[in-house]
């Protein structure tokens, strides 16, 4: 598995790469704010059975 992922954010289009923490479970939400623009992002991860991640983002 990947332990790392991108999304887009969400206000200033910038592709940011974030760690995949795979001890806190195969679904997660949490937020983050962009290191480049500081506007917070609701990050989404799914995990599947083969470790696969998929990532999507929403704003605040």
């Amino acid at each position: 598995m990947n332990e790392e992922a991108s999304y887009t954010c969400a206000s200033c289009g910038e592709e940011i790469v974030v760690p995949i923490d795979l001890s806190v479970g195969s679904e997660q939400e949490y937020v983050e704010d962009c290191p480049i623009c500081c506007h917070p992002n609701v990050i989404h991860v799914e995990v599947d059975n083969h470790g696969e991640a998929r990532l999507w983002v929403t704003g605040d």
